[in-house]
């Protein structure tokens, strides 16, 4: 066994690696870049090495820094994690050629499965179900047009070398075939160095659900079950679980046998993933092999009992599986959610900065939490927006999304956006909860997008209840505070109240009873079971015997609650006052309609306009790079152009003014 290791990777999976390799008495080597110096996986190592600026490109992809790093440290072996130089054959092949152990796959088969293209014909060789498609290299934007009409729209267009919904276009028509075939290229250029794309045919209403595997180097190959991928935005992951509603034992058995002819057809060793496309009738067919450890491997574990960091290390040194096809028991459901900086209000916008709160919810045997970050730390412009994975389980389906609820409700963030209201929408969702799932489940739930303040009928009392508990607590402490002048003053013994939400008032009346209140909403008692206190995040209390939780600020005279991906403010009043509030006008926003403004932190990477031009609806005027991806910005209407406000190569922020309209 190795005695060394270095992770050659940062955030929360390089903190995962750790953790399995400290228990297994191995030592751990972190790297960093400047924007990583104070990172969490730093700490987290037994020793960390300095590699190069923040961009990746000069840090993290430094093949050469690696390895200076790996006979500084004296590391033995390296893990790659996923991202970065994971499936870099060059980079498993250096490492060799240095006498350091890649923890992964042989160079060949990375290699191999690394280019889609080739992959497909490999993977049709072996007896593996492909796409139809056009598996050779196209030349130019014209030469993807005559592709596409051949094999009839809708089409995809991917990046040979891609992963991670980069470099991915889907195209309905001409028009978006050549225009995806422009982004789809750039973004490989920039993400991969690699610009080549080929198109396959898209497979309407598809599910995306793919086969862990894991192989020794004597040819023991086996799969690990399934894990349902198919909540996916702009073809990134949002939800995984494991298994599938969608799948049976046969299914099952055919998928893993193809993935394992798959493996042994390149002559795989490590952990791998073959990722299927299935359609309504449940044809399967392969979509690409990931020569890694990928970010929803939690879930497997959590099923099946098995550390597949652990297997990758021990393969690596040389060890066989000591099991067989037969020893694989799926055990009970587990479900991933991908917690990102990101704000969903706004179009899941990349949000940057400064971690003011990071409170995770506790751990135990059905919560997991993944993270690389801590509070004060700082997100990064330059990296993924990943914060954690947080992941559940469950004897059921419905227990798993039970607890991921429970959990989402107790995950407190601040500081920057994030996705977590998003994420319990979905875990809410009757669609989501019955199963009912595609890759464009996201595209049809919320064609406009999302929004976080619309009360259901269940969520509306909870809302209204905890707002008026919350309240009287202030106001009673606030009656304690002495020489104040006469006021309106809450009772102790019986207080009515008007609670405010979305400009809908709520008469409530609030009786204190031991351990708790009792409420009267709506000609209903609601009995509020509580020990919160000032100043508490989170709002825990048992409500009608129902365990709920929300997160509380107070803004001002207002308070913000967060429950079950709902994110709204309640004004809490006396009658009188909320007679009064009836005629408080609200100030209207700045007119920013001149003013083309960005969406996002980022790098201006194009600016396609200039002053006195003249421009259509829809054209293209700026594209900004954030988070690894290009950023179109289009004009809405026709206009002129009055003035350039940034040039490109610019660093921006969010709603910093790009262009001046006339």
């Amino acid at each position: 066994m190795f005695d060394k290791v270095l992770v050659a990777n940062r955030g929360e999976i390089a903190c995962r690696i750790f953790k399995t390799a400290r228990r297994m008495g191995i030592k751990t080597v972190a790297v960093y870049s400047d924007a990583d110096r104070d990172a969490l996986h730093t700490d987290y190592a037994d020793e960390a090495i300095h590699i190069g600026p923040a961009p990746s490109a000069q840090s993290y992809l430094v093949i050469d820094s690696i390895i200076a790093a790996c006979r500084q440290s004296g590391a033995e072996a390296v893990h790659p994690g996923y991202g970065f130089l994971s499936e870099n054959s060059q980079f498993a092949d250096a490492l060799c050629g240095q006498g350091i152990t890649f923890i992964g796959p042989n160079p060949a088969a990375i290699e191999a499965m690394g280019d889609k293209i080739e992959s497909k014909k490999i993977a049709a060789k072996a007896g593996v179900n492909t796409i139809p498609g056009f598996a050779g290299v196209i030349k130019d934007a014209q030469h993807a047009l005559d592709i596409a009409r051949e094999i009839g729209y809708p089409v995809m267009i991917k990046a040979s070398a891609g992963g991670g919904g980069k470099g991915m276009r889907l195209a309905r028509n001409d028009t978006e075939c050549g225009d995806g075939y422009d982004r789809a290229t750039s973004e490989a250029r920039s993400s991969f160095g690699d610009d080549r794309v080929f198109i396959e045919k898209f497979i309407e209403q598809p599910r995306h659900i793919e086969i862990q595997v894991i192989a020794d180097s004597s040819g023991n190959t086996l799969y690990l079950g399934e894990r349902e991928c198919s909540i996916q935005r702009r073809h990134q992951k949002v939800i995984e679980e494991a298994p599938s509603v969608f799948i049976d034992a046969d299914m099952r058995r055919a998928m893993g046998e193809q993935a394992v002819a798959l493996a042994k057809a390149v002559n795989y060793q490590s952990a791998g993933t073959v990722e299927f496309i299935v359609d309504e009738q449940k044809n399967f067919y392969f979509l690409e092999m990931n020569t890694r450890l990928q970010v929803e491997h939690p879930v497997t574990e959590m099923i099946t009992g098995l550390d597949l960091v652990e297997l990758m290390i021990r393969i690596a040194a040389g060890e066989g599986l000591k099991m067989a096809q037969g020893d694989v028991c799926l055990k009970g459901w587990a479900i991933e959610t991908r917690i990102y900086a990101e704000d969903a209000l706004r179009g899941f916008l990349p949000s940057t900065g400064r971690l003011v709160r990071y409170q995770p919810p506790a751990q135990s045997e059905a919560i997991r939490v993944d993270t690389g970050v801590y509070e004060g730390g700082e997100v990064s412009m330059h990296y993924d927006p990943l914060i954690a994975k947080l992941i559940t389980y469950g004897a059921t389906r419905d227990q798993s999304i039970e607890r991921m609820q429970r959990a989402l409700d107790e995950y407190f963030i601040r500081g920057i956006s994030h996705n977590i209201p998003f994420l319990s929408a979905l875990m809410a969702h009757p669609r989501f909860q019955t199963g009912d799932l595609t890759t464009n489940f996201i595209q049809e739930e919320y064609p406009q997008g999302f929004g976080a303040t619309e009360l259901s009928d269940d969520n509306k009392p909870r809302f209204v209840v905890s707002a008026g508990v919350v309240d009287h607590l202030y106001h009673t402490r606030a009656n304690k505070i002495s020489g104040q002048m006469p006021r309106v003053r809450c009772d102790d013994r019986s207080t009515e109240r008007v609670v405010v939400i979305n400009q809908d008032y709520h008469n409530i009346t609030i009786d204190p009873i031991e351990h708790g209140y009792d409420v009267k909403f709506e000609g209903k008692i609601h009995r509020v079971i509580s020990d919160w206190s000032i100043g508490q995040p989170l709002f825990k209390a048992e409500i009608n015997g129902i365990r709920v939780c929300l997160q509380v600020e107070r803004k001002g005279p207002r308070y913000r609650l967060i429950h079950a991906g709902v994110d709204l403010y309640a004004l809490v009043l006396a009658k009188s006052g909320a007679q009064l509030n009836l005629y408080m006008v609200e100030k209207a926003p700045a007119d920013l309609s001149k003013f083309l403004l960005s969406p996002m932190p980022g790098l201006l990477k194009q600016l396609k306009v200039a002053a006195g031009d003249e421009i259509k609806a829809g054209e293209e005027l700026a594209i900004v790079e954030a988070m690894k991806m290009e950023n179109v910005l289009r004009a809405m209407q026709d206009a002129v152009i009055k003035d350039t406000l940034v040039k490109e190569g610019d660093s921006l922020v969010v709603d910093q003014p790009i262009v001046e309209f006339e």
